[in-house]
């Protein structure tokens, strides 16, 4: 599914099932709680932190889409094309990073 179609998808549902989109703030911050929600699978299940018997049960990708659902809000609300936006942002680091990382001794 293109980043459109999604765009189009989370739109229906807020007319749908919502009453409107939050606020822009309201939004940003719903996106700092999903993104430390990642965050915290992330360091409890990979990192150094020993997991909690309550974490367990988090489900890493249901947390992403969380994430990811209020990314294409916040473009949506914005007037964001996200999937050109995307593509512009792949092409600029293609061309500035292309031996970038070949080249760091720290990835080796």
């Amino acid at each position: 599914m293109s980043i459109q179609k999604l765009q189009s998808e989370v739109d229906n549902w807020i007319q749908e099932h919502g009453v409107r989109y939050f606020n822009e703030l309201t939004n940003m911050a719903q996106l700092t709680e999903e993104v430390g929600e990642v965050a915290r699978i992330i360091a409890r299940r990979y990192g150094e932190q020993s997991e909690k018997e309550s974490d367990k049960q988090k489900d890493l990708g249901e947390e992403l889409a969380d994430v990811m659902f209020v990314v294409l809000c916040l473009a949506n609300q914005t007037g964001v094309d996200l999937e050109s936006a995307f593509y512009k942002k792949l092409n600029l680091k293609t061309e500035r990073d292309h031996d970038r990382h070949k080249n760091n001794e720290k990835l080796k």
